[in-house]
């Protein structure tokens, strides 16, 4: 890689079949394809049509096949437990190999789908790859989320089975995923064959008549091999919110994605084989999926994983813990973490305890990092901190400082230059280009790169409606900034209503559907408010139906329950207000945004359009006795 970042960048959009078939070489393909981008469907584009290969062979096969098969491939570090395991490439691929046997036994063929709902334990990995090497679509859901939620993940993807755990663990409670598991098949419409539970020491769950126990099944399988798929074969599916509150199955294929993630192992990320790389991440989010899961092992690294929160209770230093034991190069977590760091350690005393030595870059992504948690990060560690940003839909960076290429100055606030391959437009509502330093919509010129998804799960249509209609020739990513006279992208906020808690999208659209259920909430709305910790967090404002004589705190308390259940906790809703009134314009809009300014303590002037201006003096009111600003 001798040429500079811009002079890669420039050559990526002139020439992108060029560059990228030279990225295609180093993974291993069963048929290299002749054809490199075929744009015949746009914006369904394909690149790779006419290869095939393996995603399992490509992450766990090729590296026993080179003779590293004794190479660590996978640390399992499980704070609330207290068990470490360590797994060779080989010896993950004879447990890969037989789960996918168990599964391959029980009628999944190339193509079916298999939803997986686990927490942060190897088998949630094993399982993955198990389903790539057979051909099998693998959904993952993540474990924080409730019945509800799970029951419309499984109505969507149609899976043939299900591999869950009988448990998680969040620090020292015990969450139980099966009887979340059997109420969400209940109420799902499609009710897979069999459910496939690995039964964990802290919780015994029942089983039914379609429950196969995990560890029987695999013991009596026997291997599978890999089965070729073709290039553009749906790796897996991941569902993201959608304004509606109808969430979307993000489609990612093979082939672009597995040269997408081997290239920017080495070129964003700068880890070699036998380098130990951490995502502080779940399974559940795209960064499990592609950093975790795929990206590491498909570059010959070792992946850590991670089971409890690495900060607050009980120890701020668990962090500093785990890079010591693991002697972790490279680590990659969301701002939100290194917020809370601060906030319990604000002169990083825990730190010295340690050894971070082997730490060479700390990567950060999944919401706008800070000027402030930057520059601790940087002073305290004294490695380079590099902003990143991407999407589920990309699946890799968009923007970054390319570590393993040239690294750039650092621009607080900036997550740097485009990566190659992308071409970022900033336009305005009639879709005019802007000047430098002028904040409108993100937008990616087509072609996008390997390894962005290709489609929405069954739904073609909405992959055109939600994300290429407005500005036709680009991508839509939802995101608002600017770029600066150096080139360098600034990423400022969400430009529909999806909020980023902790650096996990989140719709308040769905959170307002169930608020809406609540027999005493007349109407109702989500805001995403600044949060210190978080990024943002969801505020709910309902208003009470007429001739409803319960209290008020009464209310509130049931509407948050009720949306903790029906999201999860993972959507972090904590405060209700009831009001009188919402702003509304003439023509009946809620004015969340106008809200949502009051509540940010931010400068906003009266919209031209509301239907009575005297209702914010109210909602005013409300919100600073809710504590906002």
């Amino acid at each position: 890689m001798s040429l500079s970042h811009r002079a890669m960048l420039a050559e990526s959009l002139a020439n992108p079949e060029q560059f990228w078939a030279a990225a295609a070489a180093a993974i291993d393909w069963q048929q290299f394809p002749k054809t490199i981008l075929d744009r015949t469907d746009s914006p369904f584009d394909r690149w790779y049509p006419d290869g095939s290969l393996n995603a399992c062979f490509n992450a766990i096969d090729r590296h026993v096949i080179a003779g590293n098969g004794e190479r660590t491939a996978l640390i399992h570090d499980s704070a609330v437990t207290g068990i470490k395991q360590q797994f060779s490439f080989l010896e993950l691929q004879t447990v890969i190999a037989k789960t996918a046997g168990m599964m391959r036994d029980l009628g999944v063929v190339k193509g079916d789908r298999v939803l997986i709902y686990m927490p942060m334990i190897p088998e949630a990995v094993i399982a993955m790859l198990a389903c790539a090497r057979i051909g099998a679509i693998h959904s993952v859901v993540f474990g924080g989320f409730a019945a509800h939620e799970l029951a419309v993940r499984i109505d969507d993807a149609t899976p043939k089975l299900i591999l869950s755990a009988s448990c998680g663990i969040e620090v020292d409670r015990v969450i139980e995923y099966k009887p979340l598991l059997d109420k969400a098949i209940r109420q799902a419409t499609h009710k897979p064959m069999n459910s496939i539970v690995l039964q964990r020491p802290q919780y015994t769950a029942p089983m039914g008549e379609t429950d196969i126990d995990w560890h029987q099944a695999v013991s009596a399988a026997a291997k599978a091999e890999c089965v070729d798929v073709e290039a553009n074969h749906p790796l897996y599916i991941l569902y993201t919110s959608g304004t509606t509150g109808q969430p979307k199955g993000v489609v990612h294929d093979t082939a672009g994605y597995l040269v997408a993630l081997q290239w920017s192992m080495r070129a964003v990320y700068n880890t070699d084989p036998g380098d130990v790389f951490w995502a502080a991440s779940d399974v559940g989010w795209v960064v499990g999926h592609s950093y975790i899961c795929y990206g590491p092992l498909v570059a010959g690294a070792t992946t850590l994983m991670y089971e409890g929160k690495p900060v607050g209770t009980p120890d701020a230093g668990a962090f500093w813990r785990v890079i010591h034991d693991n002697k972790v190069n490279a680590l990659f977590t969301a701002p939100t973490a290194f917020r809370a760091i601060r906030k319990e350690d604000p002169n990083a005393e825990l730190m010295k305890h340690y050894d971070l030595s082997s730490l060479q870059t700390l990567f950060l992504a999944g919401e706008r990092c800070d000027p402030d948690t930057l520059g601790w990060a940087q002073h305290n560690l004294g490695v380079p901190v590099i902003d990143h940003w991407w999407q589920t839909e990309t699946g890799w960076a968009i923007c970054a400082n390319l570590m393993g290429v040239e690294p750039l100055p650092v621009k607080p606030g900036s997550p740097t230059l485009p990566v190659p391959g992308y071409a970022i437009r900033v336009l305005d509502q009639e879709g005019q280009a802007l000047a430098p330093g002028q904040l409108g919509a993100l937008t990616l010129q087509l072609p996008l790169p390997p390894g962005c998804f290709t489609s929405l799960w069954n739904n073609p249509d909405r992959f055109i409606s939600a994300y290429f209609s407005r500005y036709p020739g680009f991508y839509e990513t939802g995101d608002a900034g600017y770029i600066d006279d150096d080139g360098y992208v600034f990423v400022m906020s969400r430009t529909d209503d999806v909020i980023n808690v902790a650096g996990h999208r989140l719709s308040t659209g769905a959170m307002e559907e169930v608020l809406a259920t609540h027999p005493a909430v007349a109407e109702c709305a989500v805001l995403g408010v600044a949060d210190p910790l978080k990024g943002q967090v969801p505020l709910g404002l309902i208003v009470k139906k007429a001739g409803v004589t319960e209290d008020n705190q009464a209310i509130s308390k049931a509407c948050v329950a009720l949306v903790r259940e029906k999201i999860g906790p993972v959507a972090a809703f904590k405060t209700c207000g009831v009001v009188a009134r919402l702003p509304k314009t003439r023509s009946g809009k809620i004015l969340r945004g106008t809200m949502r300014k009051i509540a940010d303590g931010e400068t906003w002037s009266m919209p031209a359009t509301i239907d009575d201006p005297t209702i914010l003096d109210e909602i005013t009111i409300t919100l600073n006795e809710l504590g906002y600003p």
